[in-house]
Parts: structure tokens; C-alpha cells; sequence
């Protein structure tokens, strides 16, 4: 028969070995998540996480006044080149950055079309925020074929790609209208900054801090979040147009740029770029006349129309050639998805204010994002 005493003592070394199960648990977790891939220890991490707040600017409403009608701390505004077939995809994006983070902070809307939205479209949208929201059409000139360019040699190139979008004159239309022209639109006339936004995008983290408070606080200038490398065939003489031009204008070209994340030590293109459909942006340097200079270098080739060359290695190679590497900033404490790629912020399984897996998104994996860690 089992005395009581016999009991009590299976029952403490159990009670041992399960606790001494529990701590091995934890050094294993401990061990294998010991460094994130930015090669921070998971301690700094924690510390950083409990940093967050105080780095980038603190709780909402902490910088002013953020009701719906109120004039914001910074004359910003989340802005999307969209059009009516894409009201379901926006709307998707909208509530996600809602729930996210603008339900706080009230930043407006702008929303561009080179035609004019349905009723149905801006009343889909407005059902969504209490943020004051603004609809326009594209100016004529900015929409389209300038007069230098041989329509007749685009159309060939259009029709013997085999690249993706390769044979869609409408999208070149957009590269070389988010290139040049979305900045000079009468509604962001008075921005100082501007967030890009698109539809069917996810949003995995909540931002509780005002990004474009943070950019002017820190005089930064670009904000990204994924680098991936562009395709190849798609830009196929965009490095050499921008050799020309950085030979035809020396003195445009600061002594501190961060040029070398997309030129390498043999002079050739990288083809590193921000992926320009999450871009927060001071639009000064969009207007300045480095970027407006490089822009008119670059339409006149006809690269937007004899190749596919996009907006988002044009932004960055002009980022590159233009700013020091002090003046751009990485947003990974931002999970984000477009279709095809996302990031993931460490961690976000278990922990934070951000819900994905990182397995998943790998962005901050690619080749491009490690060579922006690398340069100084």
C-alpha cells in the first residue's frame, strides 16, 4: 500500500522534472531565435520593441490634433492612382489601414483616375473612413504619349515582349505618370508628404505613430519597405540613360550619395529598387531640380515606352544618385503584402503588434535589402 508520504514525494519529483522540462523549453526557444536576420539578439530585439514608442514619436494624438476636419502636424496624405473596377481592392486596403492606424490619425485621402470616378466608387470609399477624402482626374498631358516618342516603335516592343505587362500601353502610361507627373497634381499641390497606397495590399501590424511626424522630426526624405531586383529585360538601357546623365550633370551628384546600392564595384547596375507601391515621401525632393532634371533626362529617351522601365527603379536610382543613405529610412517595423511579395517583422508570430509569419515574408531576405545594410 502506497503511504501518503511515498505520494508526496513522486508528486514533488515530478513536479521537479516538469519544471526542469519547462526551463529547457525556453533555452531551446531562446537559442534558436537567438538573432533575427537583421543580426540583432533577441534581447535587443525585446529592448528595441520597448523602445518603439519613444523612437518613433510616442502614442497617437501625441503631436497634435488628429481629429477628422483638424489641421494635422504635417499636410500629408495617403494617395492612390486607382480606378473604378478597382473600388473592392481599395476598400480591402482602406479598412485594413483603418483599423491599423488612420482611425487615429485622420490623414486624408487623395484618389486619382484618368477618368472620373463613378458615384458608386466614391461613395464605396467613403463609407469607410471619417478622414476627409478627394477625388481627381488626371490631367491630359500627364496621361499618355508625349510628342517625341515614336508610337510606332512602342507599339512593336509592346507587341513582341514576353515580359510581365510587357504588352500593356496603359501601364506605361502609369510608370511614367507615378515617375513625373502624381506629385504636380493640383490635389497634392499643398502636401508636404505623401504615402503611397494600393489595392489589395495587407497591413500586419498596428502603428501607433504618426510615420510623416517621424520623417519631418528626422529630416528624412524616402521611406520603403521591400527591395527587390528588377527584371532585367524590363530596363534594359535605364543604366545606361543614367550614366549619361550623371556624366552630362557632375555637379548634381553629392559626394555622400548612397549611388553604390545601385551601382556595383564594376560600374554596372544592380537593378536594386524600393518597391515603390509602399513609398512615404517628402515630395520636396520629387520637386527638386536634381529628381525634375533626371525625370525629363529619362522621358525623353523613351525608355517608358521603347522598354517598360517602371517608377520604382526610376524613384530609386534617383534616391541613390541624389540622398545619403542618413536621409532614407527603412519602415521593417511595418509588415505589408502586395501581391507577390511581403515583409514580415521578426518575431510576429508570437509577439508584438504585428500578425504574420515570417517564414512567409521574406522580403527582408533579399539580396537588395542586405546590400542596403551593408553600405554605409
Amino acid at each position: 500500500m502506497i503511504t501518503s508520504r511515498r505520494v508526496v514525494a513522486v508528486a514533488k519529483f515530478l513536479g521537479i522534472l516538469a519544471v526542469l522540462g519547462l526551463l529547457v523549453h525556453m533555452g531551446t526557444i531562446l537559442f534558436s531565435t537567438r538573432y533575427n536576420t537583421n543580426g540583432q539578439s533577441i534581447f535587443e530585439m525585446w529592448g528595441n520593441s520597448l523602445a518603439s514608442n519613444k523612437e518613433y514619436g510616442g502614442s497617437a494624438h501625441a503631436e497634435g490634433n488628429y481629429a477628422p476636419n483638424a489641421e494635422k502636424p504635417v499636410k500629408a496624405a495617403l494617395v492612390a492612382l486607382v480606378r473604378n473596377d478597382d473600388l473592392y481592392g481599395l476598400r480591402k486596403t482602406i479598412r485594413e489601414l483603418e483599423d491599423r492606424w488612420n482611425r487615429n490619425y485622420n490623414y486624408p485621402y487623395i484618389f486619382l483616375n484618368d477618368k472620373p470616378f463613378s458615384e458608386k466608387f466614391m461613395s464605396g470609399v467613403r463609407d469607410l473612413t471619417n478622414a476627409p477624402v478627394q477625388f481627381g482626374t488626371l490631367e491630359p498631358d500627364t496621361w499618355g504619349y508625349p510628342e517625341w516618342i515614336d508610337q510606332n516603335k512602342a507599339k512593336h516592343e509592346r507587341e513582341t515582349s514576353t515580359y510581365i505587362k510587357g504588352r500593356s500601353e496603359s501601364y506605361r502610361f502609369m510608370c511614367r505618370f507615378q515617375s513625373g507627373f502624381v506629385f504636380k497634381h493640383p490635389l497634392l499641390k499643398d502636401l508636404e508628404y505623401y504615402w503611397r497606397i494600393e489595392p489589395d495590399v495587407h497591413y500586419f501590424c498596428d502603428i501607433d505613430y504618426d510615420p510623416f511626424v517621424y520623417m519631418k522630426k528626422n529630416n528624412l526624405k524616402y521611406g520603403w519597405n521591400i527591395a527587390p531586383s528588377e527584371y532585367e529585360p524590363t530596363v534594359r538601357t535605364l543604366w545606361n540613360s543614367t550614366q549619361e546623365f550623371m556624366n552630362k550633370n557632375p555637379d548634381m551628384i553629392p559626394s555622400n550619395s548612397m549611388i553604390d546600392w545601385v551601382r556595383d564595384s564594376n560600374n554596372q547596375y544592380t537593378r536594386c529598387h524600393f518597391w515603390s507601391n509602399f513609398e512615404i515621401v517628402d515630395l520636396s525632393f520629387y520637386r527638386s531640380k536634381e529628381y525634375q532634371a533626371y525625370f525629363d533626362f529619362l522621358d525623353h529617351a523613351g525608355g517608358f515606352f521603347y522598354e517598360r522601365w517602371g517608377d520604382a527603379p526610376v524613384h530609386s536610382i534617383a534616391v541613390s544618385m541624389f540622398l545619403p543613405k542618413s536621409q532614407v529610412h527603412y519602415f521593417d517595423d511595418i509588415g505589408y503584402y502586395h501581391p507577390a511579395m511581403s515583409h514580415c517583422p521578426d518575431g510576429s508570430k508570437e509577439r508584438g503588434k504585428c500578425v504574420c509569419d515570417p517564414k512567409e515574408g521574406w522580403a527582408n531576405g533579399f539580396t537588395c535589402a542586405k546590400r542596403w545594410r551593408q553600405i554605409s
